[in-house]
């Protein structure tokens, strides 16, 4: 008997549908496909484990199914195999295209993965590793271009400003309480200040996110993970000694952010880029409340069109 080749195997994908459920679809592929992705860091490239979601439109309504295994060696044959680039991307998207010309006028890729980043103490100068999530995605219509985007996540400390401002007066009432019948002199405040008694009320602070995607030529996450946690500047820490704790302390109190805070001091550090290096832009802030059961979120953007 001859071996079977694939002409000679049976392909239901080139049967039409027949029933009164033929329509178009706007998405159809496959997502979480398993991959090593190449993130060049210097003369070398790191192979960080990362999932990739691969799609297109189907805009045949009576066409069985789109060609999954031709978007899969795609993805496999260029992201597996060179350092993650924009010109990568785009390459896959328009490969996307060519095999699918027939079936859609959608394309859309996407792969997220975590970058390993070493982050400095605040006081102590010790060093620790942190992961950062980040998204990187690519998408085109038939006739147009390739729109690319990264997004980036970075998890940082915001201290209520109502809060604050409640405690402080507790504090105050408190001070005026204890001193109102008594001579005292700068020592005696100065020690009070540093005594459970003196200091009776703080402010509640939660852990927070900070979401950035942005299209833009500067593919490097660590770019826009700098440029987050220079405008909140209290990103969650790795080693902590005690002088860096008391630092983290006084970033916080100096730093008092509602999530709208947040979100405007972002945006202020997104718009002084130029336009060159940045084209559109979508953010969100959410602040895991400790006070309430749900999040504080706030939003902002900024489209191609804009100004």
């Amino acid at each position: 008997m001859m071996p079977r080749t694939e002409s000679h195997l049976a392909d239901v994908s080139k049967e039409k549908v027949q029933t009164q459920h033929a329509q178009a679809l706007d998405w159809v592929g496959m997502s979480g496909i398993e991959l090593p992705l190449l993130w060049p860091v210097g003369s070398y490239s790191l192979a960080l484990p990362a999932k990739v979601d691969a799609g297109v439109s189907l805009i045949q309504p009576e066409a069985k199914g789109i060609h999954m295994s031709r978007l899969y060696r795609e993805v496999q044959t260029q992201m597996g195999n060179s350092p993650l680039s924009w010109e990568q991307l785009n390459s896959v998207v328009e490969e996307f295209q060519k095999s699918h010309a027939e079936l859609s006028d959608q394309y859309f890729l996407a792969a997220e993965f975590s970058i390993p980043l070493q982050r400095e103490s605040l006081k102590s100068g010790m060093k620790g590793w942190r992961t950062y999530p980040v998204k990187v995605s690519a998408q085109k219509a038939a006739k147009g271009e390739v729109r690319s985007s990264i997004e980036v996540t970075v998890t940082y400390s915001s201290t209520c400003p109502m809060s604050a401002a409640l405690s402080r007066q507790l504090i105050q009432e408190n001070f005026k309480k204890s001193f109102a019948q008594k001579e005292f002199d700068l020592k005696d405040v100065y020690d009070w200040l540093g005594t459970s008694e003196g200091v009776i009320a703080t402010p509640h602070a939660q852990r927070s996110f900070a979401k950035l995607k942005v299209w833009s030529p500067q593919l490097d996450p660590v770019f826009w993970i700098d440029l987050i946690e220079r405008a909140l500047p209290t990103p969650v820490q790795t080693v902590v000694k005690r002088e860096d704790e008391q630092e983290f302390a006084l970033r916080n109190g100096q730093n008092l952010m509602f999530c709208e805070d947040a979100a405007r001091r972002l945006r202020a550090a997104l718009r002084e880029l130029p336009e060159s290096v940045l084209q559109g832009f979508e953010g969100e802030v959410r602040h895991a409340e400790s006070l309430h059961p749900h999040d504080a979120v706030a939003r902002f953007s900024k489209s191609f069109e804009s100004n």
